[in-house]
């Protein structure tokens, strides 16, 4: 993840597309809060209609300032068709919790979420290829592109990356505790929050890995983002 210095909170102006109207209330349209959970999110969900066949594939990502940018192979369906200029739907969604109320209709989750439309962009320029190639490998292990071998010329042009505008983007948020029919709180069910998070294992070497080289810090106490948004 890359960001300029100067990048200040925005409220976006929801669109017909992006207006939340599934509990109003959990949406927000800050793009801070937007861009926070697109930082600590690894994986987005692509949404796009070739041939009349709807597809949805899922792909890590990077993001510089107000684009989003993914990459892959040249030979890829959904980046030959997405670099047609036809409309796109991205989706991320991070899980921190699991609600647990005391009615089966009143369970849920606690959850921050980002939707993204537009169209996406054919990056042909190699400066803002090779940068959005180190976003993305940022965004995945922060300092890690400037300890590895960056990619040559040859790599680089086989390299499709496409970026996408986060104009028309919103969040959806929920966190807190369940919220019962008053009737049902008499009830002797334990209710209450089960929080979830993404928690990295113990880092396995390669058995190729030349003897004295030793893991770095940023991989010994590797870690995403802890929440950063709130909402009722």
């Amino acid at each position: 993840m890359t960001t300029s210095n100067n990048e200040t909170n925005q409220q976006l102006a929801p669109t017909q597309r992006t207006k939340v109207k599934r509990v109003p209330k959990r949406a927000n349209y800050e793009t801070q809060t937007i861009y926070n959970i697109l930082d600590e999110a690894l994986i987005c969900h692509v949404g796009f209609t070739a041939n009349n066949q709807p597809f949805v594939i899922p792909t890590a990502y990077g993001r510089i300032d107000d684009k989003l940018y993914i990459h892959g192979s040249p030979a890829s369906r959904m980046l030959r068709n997405l670099s047609q200029g036809i409309e796109v739907c991205v989706t991320v969604t991070l899980l921190d919790g699991l609600v647990l109320a005391r009615s089966a209709f009143h369970h849920s989750m606690n959850y921050r979420s980002v939707v993204i439309f537009g169209t996406a962009t054919l990056v042909n320029n190699t400066e803002e290829k090779s940068e959005a190639l180190r976003a993305f490998t940022e965004h995945v292990v922060p300092q890690r592109w400037q300890e590895i071998r960056q990619p040559n010329k040859q790599e680089l042009q086989g390299t499709m990356v496409l970026s996408l505008s986060l104009t028309e983007a919103s969040a959806k948020v929920r966190t807190g505790n369940p919220v019962d029919d008053e009737a049902d709180y008499d009830l002797p069910v334990w209710a209450g929050v089960l929080p979830l998070q993404m928690i990295p294992g113990k880092a396995i070497a390669d058995e190729r890995l030349i003897e004295g080289v030793e893991i770095p810090d940023y991989i010994d106490n590797y870690a995403r983002n802890q929440p950063k948004t709130t909402s009722s």
